[in-house]
């Protein structure tokens, strides 16, 4: 795989690095994609936009690919997951009521909790138990009182806990009349993802760690089910049009079939071309063998961690791409771990570690004894 990445590889021959994570490492190729872009814009100008719907579309449809859909118009560009989440929320005409968790991301955490301080949701959060895992029981008696929107990840980001039960949640979410909406950031890419199998009725996620894509690369799914009209959000802008190049202004609004109805205003288009190697990659490796493949050096380096006397969780089909040592130091483990060239951080009192398919083994033990090091002192 190395010489793919030879360009990121070449930065800093000495650093560990293990926050793929947090971002993900670049391929060479992503280079010249932006710059297919550009040149476009250069030789065609306001005629450029037929390369970009198409590349557009293409992103459309390796997504679609990656969370095993069979129509690319059930994948709605965004700039950020919270994008998507927002238009979620703002289909609905009452106020609804949500279930999520303390355990969501930041961004998704602050939008839920800034519509209910404005009286826009009813929320309630699930909180984690003592080891910081939330239990599905939990999230089920919450659900049990009455929902309309559950939002939950399916990958915890701070611990990595896979949510557990999922598809028995969705069911139960379902027999009670509400929408499911998974955050899918910490999965796709590094867990098998089927999304007509878990029958959600919505997901967001973006390419900023597993995909290898860069921030502004991100998606909002919409089951199939869902497209046919009658659902429809205030997020919207011209390009969600019936015909967006006639500027024709009906009153009500005519929106264009299935998922392109979520489109809103002129896309950015270089993220779309920032993605296209990462997902290329993906798709041609095979998420089954990188995560394979990932729970074979999370063990190693939980393993390794041991033998220096450190608690680590990682490797095991509950949790996610990433191992974690709980601390209460974790945020100065990470400081000083980085000054000893080991690039990793910390979520809280979890210390998150990440090795991907360009890790070695002498990383994980050089990281491991660093780790050891930083936690004698």
């Amino acid at each position: 795989m190395a010489p793919l990445f030879s360009r990121v590889l070449a930065r800093n021959a000495t650093e560990i690095y293990l926050a793929n994570h947090s971002l993900g490492r670049p391929l060479d190729a992503i280079a010249g994609d932006v710059a297919e872009a550009l040149v476009a814009w250069q030789r065609d100008l306001g005629d450029a936009w037929d390369a970009w719907l198409a590349e557009m579309d293409a992103y459309r449809e390796r997504l679609a690919q990656l969370l095993k859909v069979t129509r690319r118009d059930c994948i709605v560009p965004k700039n950020s997951a919270g994008q998507g989440l927002r238009a979620i929320l703002n289909t609905y005409d009452a106020r609804p009521r949500v279930v999520a968790t303390r355990s969501e991301f930041d961004s998704i955490d602050i939008i839920l909790r800034q519509y209910a301080r404005r009286g826009r949701i009813a929320l309630r959060l699930v909180e984690s138990r003592t080891q910081g895992e939330l239990a599905a029981a939990d999230i089920a008696a919450a659900i049990e009182d009455g929902v309309d929107l559950l939002v939950v990840s399916q990958v915890l980001f701070n611990s990595g806990q896979v949510l557990p039960e999922l598809p028995a949640l969705i069911r139960a979410a379902h027999d009670t009349g509400a929408r499911v909406l998974l955050d899918v950031y910490h999965s796709l890419g590094v867990l098998p993802v089927d999304m007509i199998a878990l029958d959600a009725d919505f997901a967001i996620g973006g390419s900023y760690k597993y995909l290898r894509g860069g921030p502004g690369a991100c998606y909002l799914y919409i089951h199939p089910r869902h497209l046919d009209g009658t659902l429809s959000t205030l997020d919207t802008g011209w390009f969600a049009k019936k015909n967006r190049f006639g500027y024709e202004r009906p009153d009500p609004p005519e929106f264009a079939a299935g998922g392109d109805a979520f489109l809103e205003s002129t896309p950015a288009v270089l993220p779309f071309y920032q993605a296209r190697a990462g997902q290329i990659f993906t798709l041609a490796v095979g998420v089954e063998r990188l995560r394979a493949y990932s729970l074979t050096l999370q063990r190693r380096l939980v393993g390794l961690l041991e033998e220096g006397g450190i608690d680590a969780q990682g490797g095991m089909e509950d949790r996610g791409a990433f191992v974690v040592v709980r601390t209460l130091d974790a945020a100065r483990w990470t400081a000083e771990l980085l000054r000893r060239g080991v690039r990793c951080d910390a979520r809280g009192e979890f210390l998150r570690l990440c090795p991907d398919v360009l890790t070695t083994e002498a990383e994980l033990r050089a990281a491991a004894g660093h780790v050891a090091s930083v936690a004698a002192v």
